[in-house]
């Protein structure tokens, strides 16, 4: 078997492997719910039809989206990835810094270990005293929660650098600025691409709970409005689609940090 055709066989392979115990549970769940016919908790297929109703039985012409998909799911991954891009400019740019100066992180290391052990909803009130109800108060407590594990990877990261290799580069008469981002940021891409690996799945945690607060829009306000409601297939509907966009966000995550790391990303 030619190289060409193993790669092709190597992806099936995976594929199966990776899904099949999904699959197995999904079954395993339908037979269970459709035996017991129990009213909270649906079955898979009764989920599949709530969510087909509430997001994909618009007009053609808008793609068969509805008005919920596109006022309600588009707002909260626009405020998931703004609030993941920039906590993540923050926590490398800080970590960064932090990692090649000793004395800076002598410095800042208790108002890290402080600002890492706030757990961010539990600001939502100081937020909303702060911006008021709206867009930016689910930004700001995504920022926040964010920032921390890029900020701690990129800080191992920067600590991780060879001396050799800072040391040839001085050698060579290479200044500050440019010894940081020809040497110390790509040696420190594998914890920094780990470091946001990790705030991409928080970042979609707390996207879900900042708009349980103060929000007039997004998908974790029409889980709060499904759940007041008692519309229990919508609940499902909604828990779902976190778990199908954490899934491709992750899958799309690795073939960016597979493409920038060079197929050394880490699993």
């Amino acid at each position: 078997m030619t190289e060409r055709t193993e790669a092709p066989a190597r992806f099936v392979t995976g594929f199966v492997r990776r899904w099949a115990v999904f699959a197995g549970c999904v079954l395993v769940w339908q037979a269970l719910t459709a035996y017991f016919d129990d009213a909270y908790f649906p079955t898979p297929l009764e989920i599949a039809g709530k969510m087909h109703e509430l997001w994909f039985s618009g007009p053609a012409s808008h793609l068969f989206l509805t008005t919920v998909a596109v006022d309600d799911i588009v707002p909260s991954l626009g405020r998931l990835l703004g609030g993941w891009l920039a906590g993540g400019a923050a926590g490398i740019a800080l970590g960064l810094v932090l990692g090649r100066s000793r004395a800076g992180l002598d410095y800042a290391d208790a108002v890290v270990n402080f600002g890492r052990a706030l757990p961010a909803p539990a600001l939502l009130p100081v937020f909303l005293v702060l911006f008021k109800i709206g867009t930016p108060v689910q930004l700001a407590t995504i920022v926040f929660g964010v920032v921390w594990p890029v900020l701690l990877n990129t800080v191992q990261g920067a600590q991780s650098v060879e001396p050799v290799m800072v040391d040839t580069a001085r050698v060579y008469g290479a200044s500050p600025a440019r010894l940081l981002f020809t040497v110390v940021l790509p040696a420190s891409l594998p914890k920094i691409c780990s470091g946001l690996r990790i705030a991409l799945g928080l970042s979609l945690v707390l996207m879900v709970i900042s708009e349980l607060v103060g929000a007039t829009n997004g998908i974790g306000y029409r889980f709060q409005l499904a759940s007041q409601s008692f519309d229990l297939p919508a609940v499902w509907a909604w828990i779902a689609l976190v778990g199908i966009l954490g899934n491709l966000l992750n899958w799309l995550f690795l073939l960016a940090e597979n493409r920038v790391l060079g197929g050394r990303a880490l699993r």
